[in-house]
Parts: C-alpha cells; sequence; structure tokens
C-alpha cells in the first residue's frame, strides 16, 4: 500500500475506486467497505483508493476533544493489512474545511483523484457547513464521467453502532464486546519509563507505559490478560490499569507485567494486544494481601491465554 501525504503530488491512479471516511477503528462494519471497494476495483481491473483525514475533523471543525481507536500509524497499518493499494491521508485544516461543496468535488475529488467511481454512503455529507451531499456528487458524476455507489444503509448502521459500542465497550473494561466488533484485539503502545519498581519488590517488575498520543482511547481501569510485543518477540502477560489504591491512590499508570522476561527495555516501545479482562482495581489490606492477589491474577491469566 502506498501513503501520500501531498495531495499536491499524488500519482496518476489505475481506474480509481475511491471511499472517503476516518476510519477510525477499521473495524467489522469498516471491513465492509473495503470489501466492497475491493470487488468493485477488481471487477473494472482498478486500484482501491481510501481518503482519510488527519487530525479528526471533528477536532477541527467543532474544536472538540476527540478519543480515538487508532493513531493514524495504527490506522495506516491495519489498511495495509486488508490489501488496499493507495491511502491518501489528507491534512484538515480550517482551508480544507472552508471549501464549498462543489470546490471539493471539483478542485479536490476531481482534479486531483480523477476517479472512476466514488463509493459512499447516502448520508454523506461533505464541504463548508456539509452543504453536500450524495446527490450532488452523483449530478457531478453524470458530468465529469465518474460513477458514484451506495454503500447499504445497514452497513453504514453496522458502521455507526460498532464505533459507538467499542469506545463504550473499552471504557467500561468489556474487551471481550470491543474485540468482537473490532474483529481483533484491541491494541496500544507506549514508551517504557521508570516507575518506583515496588512490582519487583514483590517480585512482579513491571514495564511502565507512557501513550505517546494524548488521544488514543485507553481501557478503564483494572486488570488484564495481554500479549506484549517487545521488538520482534512476543510474550504474554497481564497489565494493571489504574490508579493503585493500595500503594498511593492518584496517579493513573499503566503497568504490563511481561511473564518470563528479563530483559532492561527502559526507553523502548512496547506494544500490549488486550486480550481479557480478569478483575477491577481493589484496595487491599496491604502489600502481602496484594502480592498473593497478583500470583493470582497471572494463574488466570496463563489459564485465559
Amino acid at each position: 500500500m502506498q501513503v501520500h501525504t501531498n495531495i499536491n503530488q499524488l500519482p496518476i491512479f489505475r481506474n480509481a475506486v475511491i471511499t472517503i471516511g476516518t476510519f477510525d477503528g477499521v473495524h467489522t462494519g469498516h471491513q465492509q467497505i473495503i470489501a466492497q471497494l475491493k470487488r468493485e476495483a477488481d471487477a473494472i481491473n482498478g486500484e482501491t483508493v481510501i481518503i482519510t483525514f488527519h487530525p479528526h475533523p471533528r477536532k477541527v471543525v467543532a474544536h472538540k476533544e476527540v478519543f480515538i481507536l487508532n493513531t493514524l500509524e495504527e490506522k495506516t497499518e491495519l489498511l495495509r493489512q486488508r490489501g488496499i493499494d493507495h491511502l491518501v491521508v489528507v491534512p484538515f485544516d480550517e482551508s480544507f474545511a472552508q471549501q464549498t461543496a462543489t470546490e471539493y468535488i471539483e478542485h479536490f475529488l476531481w482534479q486531483k483523484l480523477h476517479p472512476h467511481t466514488v463509493i459512499i454512503g447516502y448520508d454523506h455529507r461533505f464541504g463548508k457547513n456539509r452543504q453536500g451531499d450524495y446527490h450532488l456528487l452523483e449530478d457531478y458524476g453524470k458530468q465529469l464521467g465518474f460513477i458514484v455507489k451506495e454503500i447499504p444503509e445497514h452497513v453504514l448502521n453496522d458502521i455507526t453502532v460498532s464505533s459507538t459500542k467499542i469506545r463504550e465497550a473499552l471504557l467500561n473494561s468489556d474487551v471481550a464486546t470491543a474485540n468482537n466488533y473490532l474483529g481483533y484485539d484491541y491494541f496500544f503502545e507506549g514508551l517504557v519509563v521508570e516507575g518506583n519498581k515496588l512490582g519487583r519488590t514483590l517480585g512482579y517488575p513491571t514495564a511502565n507505559l507512557q501513550v505517546g498520543h494524548a488521544e488514543k482511547l485507553v481501557p478503564g481501569n483494572g486488570v488484564y490478560a495481554v500479549i506484549a510485543v517487545a521488538g520482534q518477540s512476543s510474550y504474554k502477560g497481564m497489565m494493571n490499569i489504574g490508579v493503585r489504591p493500595t500503594v498511593d491512590g492518584k496517579k493513573r499508570v499503566i503497568e504490563v507485567n511481561i511473564f518470563d522476561f528479563n530483559h532492561d527495555i527502559y526507553g523502548s516501545n512496547l506494544r500490549v494486544y488486550i486480550k481479557y479482562y480478569l478483575r477491577g482495581e481493589v484496595k487491599f489490606n496491604g502489600l502481602d494481601e496484594l502480592k498473593n492477589q497478583l500470583a493470582l491474577d497471572r494463574m488466570s491469566a496463563l489459564k485465559v491465554l
């Protein structure tokens, strides 16, 4: 997959079959659109092109805080795995947002991408004040010579429901529901930073993670069974997200105890795939009780992993 971040230097696509969206999560609903995109492209010996925006349009237009399921890098990785030919990342700013619907079609969609087919939802809106819709694009398609096809309503409903349910599920530590809608295990990456080394004292050394993207959604507090990826190797482990009420109960931290692992990884990135939710965060009566629970958590994690 080729990734294009300069919309003024795009190649000439071969029979471009295009769809447009944020594709946050690249979840099972999105995967239905991708399958349709690939079918259409295969039928005309064309190339699949996904247009997405960075940062999230809502952040620019509505000036709202946005929590995302995927960083741009993660989204790119997931789309590459799905066999997309081209990803066009549009730098979304006030200037782009101020385009009228006709300017968007004429100056961006047609002049820069020359689509053969555009696949969008019946409720898709574009241009300043969301003036443009499916019918306007269809009219332009007839004039300029490209085809406009509709994403089925049930697929669009799947996307809306999935995105909402995934976010709600993760915030409520319901990993099973989130992973089911995603079609893969939710993951995030963080820089391994120095902690207070209490885990090492208890016999359960942890990698303390500092998530680099402030907008990346971190699941709700609790203990999870995880797969941790350090370098090229994967390891079983357990992770605690929370304020550690037995110790201090103030700062929210992410701590990963990697099983059968004894390497110094301070300053490196660790990717964590969240497999199962084990239990909620509990305040124990001292460190001995906490240590006993960690032994039980390890056994639970190994059992489900």
